[in-house]
């Protein structure tokens, strides 16, 4: 058994979980915040056992989109406090990690 972990933005959780759940998996969705751009994203759990993998994941991938942001580049600390001109930034999609199960029960 294997257990699919994606992280993916708020956007694109809700169809994720969906499309999984049309697809025959269960999952578990997390609302979790992301490091850059301290973004909301969702973490999606799903196990799996292992020759249906693939099939998870495509699923995740056809749902879960990159997209350009607009953002501000950041800005300048202490004393000369300055705003800084916006950059554009890919966002969205998914980061999926696939580990294995050592043991799985459901009570």
């Amino acid at each position: 058994m294997k257990l699919i972990i994606a992280i993916v933005s708020r956007d694109d959780a809700g169809p994720v979980t969906r499309a999984l759940t049309r697809a025959g998996f269960g999952s578990t969705r997390l609302a979790t915040t992301g490091g850059f751009l301290r973004a909301e994203n969702g973490t999606v759990l799903v196990g799996v056992d292992e020759e249906r993998v693939q099939d998870a994941v495509e699923v995740i991938k056809a749902e879960a989109h990159a997209r350009q942001q607009t953002v501000p580049a950041g800005l300048g600390l202490g004393y000369d406090y300055y705003p800084t001109a916006p950059v554009e930034v890919t966002v969205g999609g998914a980061t999926i990690f696939v580990v294995d199960i050592e043991r799985f029960e459901r009570v």
